[in-house]
């Protein structure tokens, strides 16, 4: 009798906790007990981290692994990895820490060794301490699954959620950048001037899905979550949220050392509770709302396709972008009626007048890039009409509204430099969403083919720079400049170069000698090699793929730390400068720096600002005179002047480097260079 008292009293007991359970979860129960789909569970939990006790069939059904079969079975059973040894001890360092019974711990490192093993051949992918494996799989020991459970959830976790290439300098930390400058771009630009890039702080976050520095309950929480939105690219939604949240903290270590920053932002993610993983994690989806498509899109595939595929440009250029670039096809889309958090563009064209007037979208507002160095009042202005604009068009709910920017060019990117200037005008000034469309009004025009006449307003093939590519715009990258010669050919002036190379012209056809007329005349860019780490101190043009680079490579990377300081006023008043001038460099990716110009016999100085130090400077360039090749302005902004090095030979001009300035007193600074530059080559002459 005691025995029947005692189980009703238990009967009653689990009874009274099922009625406390939410609805959902006896739903859940159900569901799973009449073996449901991936669906269901989705539309039962509605993004809300799961019981305990239901976690690791839940889990089976989100990574779509139940009743899949021994992908093991193939195993060769050879543990002859050149890494083996080092995989041993990590498997067996992991199973000590999780304190497992003394019977179970051989035979859960036997299992873990054979998993990375197999998974590490089959893959043709190196095992390597730190690269995450060890913290994945953490949460899912957990679930106390049978080794084929184990190696399959493994597998699909690692393959489906973590981006590919997670090293320094990866490409999914250059898309990170992007994404959080997109949406912070004062506290990217914060980091950036510390040169405190994602890859110091988040690798641990990106290769283990946070497992790597969040608590147990923590990660499976947001793995609950995680799995249930079966979005990839939610992890970098998350790692914003991360970054925004801790944004004050991380500005307000501004005096501490680049590694204190580092360190205090990598610990970010290990104060979360289980309790904030549902609001952390609808942060997130309200940020991933808020981005382009062209996101995702563009960048699935080289992140966690199965290969690069067609998408390889794209995962190339991510580090040389100057904000994110958005599809033609995202801006064509009509907006959907009722759909108030998607995203709305703004369109901004930039190209010049008679291009614009001759095509464009017909939500598009103008504002001609080139006004911003001919003209800076007037474009001033107009982006006080452009801000004014946009206002009133959102207010109204016209389709032409939109709180993010997106810039166009015309697709050449001879022209876009500017278009890039500008741009980054509006980077460096903090504005939010600004994004530029990939491919310009050439893309543009290319997606509308067919349907031009309604896609555009004002289209006027005659003048189309698309449909009449041989129209040269009033604003194109035409120039004036000299040239400059080394001694190895003699002593040279223009007119006896161009004779030299006349005479070797004389045995080419009749289209190569308009090539090397042209090339002479640079009425068409000049072919760049790229240098090694000796040419110069500056940024070097490696592997570019545009006009324009944003971040760093692995060569330069700590450039600004290696360059010297100095002060300013001394270097001006130094007995061998013979002559200075104030200027703004110009830089790759079209940011501006208030820096100097200075002129010895021998070498041309540049010197950059230190905005955090007055009076201070860093030795941007060191430039020896006679490495100079040319000095170019351009026609319609004379202040723009270009300064091209490298070496000339009997074969031509071969140019190594360039540096890009606006110079106020450009004729006077360039008539004292040009001087200099042609001392040098007589002394060097003889």
């Amino acid at each position: 009798m005691p025995q029947t008292v005692q189980l009703l009293h238990v009967m009653s007991k689990m009874a009274q906790a099922a009625e406390q359970l939410p609805s959902w979860v006896n739903e859940l129960e159900t569901s799973l007990m009449e073996m449901c789909d991936f669906g269901t569970v989705r539309n039962i939990c509605r993004g809300r981290p799961v019981p305990a006790h239901l976690r690791p069939e839940v889990w089976q059904i989100c990574l779509n692994i139940q009743g899949r079969g021994d992908a093991m079975a193939t195993f060769d059973g050879l543990y002859d990895m050149d890494e083996q040894t080092q995989l041993r001890e990590d498997c067996t360092a992991l199973v000590d820490k999780l304190g497992n019974e003394e019977d179970d711990r051989v035979s859960i490192v036997s299992d873990l060794e054979s998993i990375f093993t197999f998974y590490s051949k089959s893959k043709n992918e190196s095992y390597i301490p730190d690269n995450g494996w060890l913290e994945v799989i953490q949460p899912l020991l957990a679930m106390k699954y049978n080794r084929i459970e184990l190696y399959n959830s493994f597998y699909t976790v690692v393959n489906r959620y973590l981006p590919k290439d997670c090293r320094k300098n990866g490409k999914p930390f250059h898309l990170f950048r992007l994404l959080l400058q997109y949406h912070d771009p004062e506290l990217c630009s914060f980091l950036d001037t510390k040169r405190i890039t994602p890859d110091a702080y988040a690798q641990q976050w990106f290769r283990s899905l946070f497992a790597g520095i969040c608590d147990l309950e923590v990660i499976q929480n947001m793995w609950d979550v995680y799995f249930q939105h079966a979005d990839p690219f939610l992890l970098f939604f998350l790692a914003l949220v991360i970054l925004v949240n801790g944004r004050e903290q991380i500005i307000t270590a501004e005096n501490d050392s680049k590694q204190s920053i580092v360190e205090l932002m990598s610990t970010f993610p290990a104060a979360l509770e289980a309790v904030d993983i549902e609001d952390f994690c609808t942060l997130a989806q309200y940020y991933a709302s808020r981005t382009p498509q062209s996101f995702r899109r563009d960048y699935q595939s080289p992140l966690f396709g199965t290969s690069l595929g067609t998408k390889e440009d794209e995962s190339i250029q991510v580090s040389q972008a100057l904000c994110l670039p958005v599809s033609v096809h995202e801006l064509l889309q009509p907006r959907q009626a009722g759909v108030t958090d998607a995203v709305a563009y703004f369109i901004v064209d930039c190209r010049p007048a008679e291009q614009y007037n001759n095509g464009h979208l017909p939500t598009a507002f103008h504002l001609d890039a080139n006004l911003m160095l001919q003209n800076p009042t007037e474009f001033n202005s107009a982006v006080v009409a452009l801000f004014s604009t946009q206002k009133q068009a959102i207010a109204a709910g016209s389709v032409a509204g939109g709180e993010h920017l997106c810039f166009m060019g015309s697709g050449r990117e001879e022209e876009d430099q500017y278009v890039h200037m500008v741009v980054a005008n509006f980077l460096q000034k903090g504005h939010q969403y600004i994004s530029v469309a990939r491919g310009g009004y050439a893309n543009l025009h290319e997606a509308l083919r067919g349907n031009l006449s309604q896609g555009l307003t004002d289209h006027n093939p005659k003048n189309c720079i698309v449909c009449n590519p041989d129209m040269v715009s009033s604003a194109s990258d035409l120039e004036n400049g000299d040239d400059f010669a080394l001694p190895s050919l003699g002593r040279v002036s223009k007119d006896s170069l161009l004779g030299k190379l006349s005479n070797v012209v004389k045995c080419k056809s009749a289209e190569m000698k308009e090539k090397l007329s042209n090339y002479i005349k640079n009425e068409q860019a000049i072919p760049e090699r790229h240098v090694s780490s000796t040419d110069r101190l500056g940024k070097r043009y490696r592997n570019m793929a545009s006009v324009f680079t944003i971040g760093d490579d692995e060569e330069d990377s700590s450039d600004e730390d290696q360059k010297e300081v100095v002060n300013v006023d001394t270097w001006l008043h130094k007995a061998d400068i013979n002559y200075s001038c104030l200027c703004k460099e110009v830089q790759d990716n079209g940011y501006m720096y208030p820096s100097y110009i200075l002129v010895t016999d021998t070498h041309m100085f540049v010197l950059r600002e230190i905005p955090q130090q007055k009076g201070m400077a860093y030795i941007q360039a060191r430039r020896a005179l006679h490495s100079i090749l040319k000095i170019t302005s351009k026609k319609k902004c004379p202040d723009f002047i270009s300064f091209r090095y490298g070496f000339s030979n009997d074969s031509g001009y071969h140019v190594t480097d360039m540096d890009r300035f606006i110079i106020s007193k450009a004729t006077e600074a360039t008539t004292h260079i040009k001087e200099a530059v042609l001392k040098v080559l007589a002394v060097q002459e003889g």
